[in-house]
């Protein structure tokens, strides 16, 4: 059965974001614009719109569309932004981040999650995206950010995400333990972190970032 996407694309965002308390314009904006679809597997391309973590490979997924809409509003991006996403996947936040903030770095550990984005990015002609493999725990880098955006879930917060925070920055987080983990925003404030309590979800685990298990003897 054949999906009319225009359709689905506008109730995605009227009947799950919207409600899920995303009112922000630019961020109900770029999820209207920007084609979803074309982010998701062939096979489960009619499920795009749907309220649903889609799929992806590597065991990985691709959020509901409510939890990218909190995502993108909890930053507060503007135009002059530099923005960094830790976990690429299917490069449909990285796209919807390139138009709201001046520039992304994205990261993934799965070089074809960067290679197929590349892709998708010169495809839409988006010129302020640049995409690097790399293990976000072992990322040698000296930049920092007015947004970070963490795509996956970590036990603890690492203490380098937030170095890579400039004064007054925000990051988007998930932290705690399957199935209750908690969605945060932290934002640099002084010399310390202040953390925001948002939501509870339950996502996949960034690579190296899973609890350590415990052994009961």
């Amino acid at each position: 059965m054949s999906v009319n996407f225009e359709q689905a694309r506008f109730a995605m965002v009227e009947q799950q974001v919207r409600p899920w308390d995303v009112l922000d314009p630019r961020v109900l904006d770029v999820l209207h614009r920007l084609h979803r679809e074309d982010f998701v597997d062939t096979e489960h391309r009619n499920l795009a719109y749907t309220d649903i973590a889609l799929p992806l490979a590597h065991h990985e997924v691709m959020m509901k569309p409510v939890l990218e809409g909190r995502l993108l509003q909890a930053l507060d991006l503007n135009l002059q932004d530099d923005v960094l996403e830790i976990g690429t996947g299917s490069g449909f936040i990285t796209a919807c981040l390139s138009h709201l903030a001046r520039e992304v770095v994205s990261l993934d550990i799965h070089a074809d999650f960067i290679e197929q984005a590349k892709q998708k990015m010169m495809k839409l002609g988006l010129r302020n995206v640049r995409l690097e493999c790399a293990d976000a725990l072992t990322w040698q880098n000296d930049r920092r950010f007015d947004a970070i955006a963490v795509t996956a879930a970590v036990t603890n917060i690492p203490e380098i995400f937030g170095q890579w925070l400039k004064p007054n920055g925000r990051m988007f987080i998930i932290r705690g333990l399957s199935p209750v983990q908690e969605a945060l925003r932290v934002t640099h404030r002084g010399e310390s972190l202040h953390e925001e309590s948002l939501f509870e979800t339950d996502v996949p685990y960034l690579r190296g970032a899973e609890p350590v298990p415990s052994f009961i003897l």
